[in-house]
């Protein structure tokens, strides 16, 4: 769930991809990075941490050039390693740097080809470095001793041959300019928008439709699955689609809950798909539930208040704000450890109480991963003085990790795993539970337009869309994702065996 952007223009775009990530930091907060280039050099700082604490001054005044990219990133694998701030750069053939949001499937595979065949030198854990290497070594066979668009599209090509997964990338490619391509399924997403500079018409690209608005681009349209983007230092743009048989299969979590609600990605409007989510929850609870009893709807910030609008008016119950919450915490779903998240809930929302004393409340959330925060919160209400506490989740019950760069956590940290509804409700201790179907989700989502026929919906389903997740795929994400692992990996400490639990996989 990284953000990217990358912008082609006639002025420094240092300033432009600052504000950018700054617009995509909820995709991110465990660390930033900015690369541009001036006259073939490269220009850089990445560090850990938010956009605000990374870029100083001086960093900035640094970053000269009218081409460049930028990214945020949290870690699918892993803890906050500063070595694996993006973006990434190596400097054969001709230089590349490469940011990325997704996750590379067959990533193992990829490293010992190019360590082994390849004869590329790997420097961290990062399948964003395996993506720029796949890149880069694809590039270098064209053999050419001027980089042209031909090229670059045949390098891509070369990298959706290779690359299993879901990935959305933009790179610098120095002596060309800047290259931007979307995995053959599309399941990350990716937008290209335009504005007229005074010297003609600039480009970019980002990860979301709303950082493009932020900084003065008009959005042009989504990159198609497979496609790749290409835009030379002068200004000229070029696009291919580059896959064999590309197929449009977007993440559905984006639109439950990664995505800012002003965003359309893939034709698709994320506030309207989050009322329409709404919609269909309110219509579940009316069947299933006629003499429900309940007096208010209380949404958990932020990302559920969208769905629970409508879902308070359907159900003719009063809508309020019942919980307050610090701006200065960051995401829960985000962060990089158990133990930091159950601290950070209490830290992040306060109740209040007059909107709980002796009331039956509905809670809503957008969806239920590990069950820590909805838990918590259901005790919060009970303390504010809630006679019964009801919990709706706008999405179905996340069952499956999912491996296309969500750090969803593996499948033993899913309180959904293994459980059926009734033992998710009793565990999270609300008095009555009621899950989105996943059809009904689907269908808003799609909101009847005809562009998006598929969507990836593994985290629900188990049913990953590119193939190639094996048991023995899925057991190795436990080992590189689960807490224990992201605390070696913080503190440096060596792994121990018990701490990979191993024997639950057996």
């Amino acid at each position: 769930m990284c953000g990217i952007a990358g912008i082609a223009a006639r002025e420094w775009v240092n300033q432009s991809l600052y504000d950018t990530l700054i617009v995509l930091q909820h995709r991110g907060q465990d660390a930033a990075g900015i690369a541009t280039s001036e006259n073939g050099r490269l220009h850089w700082r990445r560090s850990n941490g938010m956009v605000r604490d990374v870029f100083h001054a001086g960093h900035m005044l640094a970053l000269r050039g009218g081409v460049g990219i930028g990214h945020v990133r949290y870690p699918t694998a892993g803890g906050a390693v500063s070595s694996e701030a993006q973006p990434f750069y190596v400097n054969s053939p001709h230089g590349i740097a490469l940011a990325h949001n997704g996750n590379l499937v067959n990533a193992d595979e990829l490293r010992t080809d190019l360590v082994q065949s390849d004869r590329r030198h790997l420097n961290t854990d990062s399948d964003s470095e395996v993506l720029l290497n796949v890149f880069a070594h694809e590039l270098q066979a064209s053999g050419s001793p001027c980089i042209g668009e031909e090229d670059i599209f045949q390098a891509v090509t070369g990298v959706h041959r290779r690359c299993v997964g879901g990935y959305a990338a933009v790179a610098l490619v120095f002596g060309f300019g800047l290259v931007a391509f979307r995995d053959p399924h599309g399941i990350r997403p990716l937008v290209l928008g335009s504005r007229e500079g005074p010297d003609g018409t600039e480009y970019m690209v980002a990860s979301e439709s709303v950082a493009l608005s932020a900084v003065g681009f008009e959005f042009l349209r989504d990159v198609e699955p497979g496609e790749a983007v290409c835009v030379r230092e002068a200004g000229e743009l070029a696009v291919r689609q580059c896959a064999e048989d590309p197929s449009r299969a977007p993440c559905i979590f984006e639109y439950v809950y990664l995505a800012r609600p002003d965003s359309v990605l893939d034709g698709i409007s994320v506030y309207r798909a989050r009322l329409r989510m709404g919609e269909r929850l309110a219509e579940k609870i009316l069947r299933e539930a006629p003499d429900h009893e309940i007096d208010v709807v209380i949404p958990i910030p932020e990302t559920s208040r969208t769905a629970a609008l409508p879902l308070s008016a359907r159900l003719g119950v009063e809508y309020r704000e019942g919980f307050i919450k610090n701006r200065y915490v960051g995401r829960t779903f985000i962060m990089p450890g158990q133990r930091e998240r159950e601290r950070s809930v209490r830290q992040k929302l306060n109740a209040i109480g007059a909107e709980f004393q002796g009331k039956n409340v509905l809670l809503v959330d957008d969806s239920i991963v590990r069950g820590t925060t909805s838990r918590q919160i259901i005790d919060m209400a009970r303390d504010a003085g809630a006679r019964k506490v009801y919990f709706a989740s706008g999405a179905p019950p996340v069952r499956y990790p999912n491996v296309y760069g969500i750090d969803m956590p593996t499948s033993r940290e899913l309180i959904a795993f293994n459980r059926t509804e009734e033992q998710i409700r009793v565990e999270i201790g609300a008095d009555r539970l009621f899950y989105q179907d996943i059809a009904d989700l689907r269908t808003a989502v799609a909101g009847g337009q005809s562009r998006v026929c598929e969507f990836d919906t593994s985290c629900f389903t188990g049913d990953y869309v590119t193939g190639g997740v094996t048991e023995a795929f899925l057991r190795r994400q436990d080992e590189l994702r689960n807490d224990a692992e992201k605390r070696r990996r913080m503190s440096g400490d060596r792994l121990e065996p018990a701490d990979l639990d191993l024997e639950a996989w057996r």
